[in-house]
């Protein structure tokens, strides 16, 4: 690097996409975060001290469980903190920022830059995770990230549905919407040869158990066996194999003061380090650095 960057991040969680950018050479100040008591909203950073902002705001409000939770009455716990993170970048005034989030959160729009997005995919980079995520990058200029050492832009994801008759193998795509909340897409199947209701729906007995080839590590609590479903078809890991899936030593979290919850969560809601290492990369040629 042309110097060495100095970096603010927000809402940085357990700093899983901060160890990817300093992995790359970039000198990383955390801001404050709900996990270590810290309030955004009362977060003031100095102008013109940092090369760029880095963060993923809370993304409950936009995935695809948001629906269901409203549809009981409830909102979800943390609403759009998106505009708290322009409001960071508008007072840093720094001469690049990247946003994390899902595909369907807003693009963050701050006076005086151009904002390019970019759908990443963990497996994209040759990951076994399947993890969609989209990354807002800013500039003054609009220049956009080219992300190196892409797989492929479209990777088929298969499933199999057991019932107690038989087997029936189909395929879904990674481009299909993903739920980034409980780890798997929307799934919609018809198979002519199971038996259905008056209704159209499959017999409870015969209702099958998808089992997905690769898994998406989520903010899930539930614990259980490694490859485990549940009755929705979303397996479940074991911390140690969320760990290793977003990139991680298995026993990452092991010393740190957090219950098993918290830690599930915590591991969850982090960027993979492949694909945060990917995006460092690429901020760093956009850059020039």
């Amino acid at each position: 690097m042309r110097h060495e960057a100095l970096v603010l991040s927000l809402f940085p969680g357990i700093g899983m996409l901060d160890m990817a950018f300093e992995e790359e050479g970039f000198t990383v100040v955390r801001g404050p975060d709900v996990l270590w008591g810290g309030d955004i909203r009362t977060f003031h950073p100095p102008a013109g001290k940092f090369d760029g902002i880095i963060g993923g705001p809370p993304c409950q409000a936009f995935s695809s469980l948001a629906a269901l939770v409203r549809a009981k009455g409830h909102e979800p716990k943390f609403g759009n903190m998106i505009p708290e993170f322009e409001r960071c970048i508008e007072e840093a005034q720094p001469s690049w920022f990247v946003m994390e989030n899902v595909k369907l959160a807003p693009t963050p729009a701050v006076a005086g830059y151009v904002v390019k997005d970019q759908m990443l995919n963990n497996r994209w980079l040759g990951e076994e995770q399947q993890r969609l995520r989209r990354f807002s990058f800013g500039t003054g200029d609009g220049r956009p990230l080219i992300i190196d050492g892409l797989v492929a832009l479209e990777q088929p994801v298969a499933y199999r549905a057991v019932t107690a008759q038989n087997t029936i193998s189909f395929r879904q795509r990674d481009s299909m919407e993903i739920n980034p909340k409980v780890g798997g897409p929307v799934l919609e199947w018809k198979p002519a040869n199971i038996p259905v209701t008056g209704g159209g729906g499959a017999l409870p007995s015969q209702r099958p158990k998808l089992v997905k080839e690769g898994g998406t590590v989520t903010a899930s609590a539930r614990s259980s066996a490694q490859g485990t479903v549940s009755k929705k078809g979303i397996a479940t890991y074991t911390l140690a194999r969320m760990c290793e899936l977003q990139g991680l030593p298995p026993d990452f979290l092991d010393d740190a003061p957090f219950t098993s919850t918290g830690k599930r969560k915590a591991v969850g809601n982090g960027v993979p380090l492949p694909m945060g290492r990917a995006i460092a990369r690429a901020v760093k040629e956009a850059m020039g650095y």
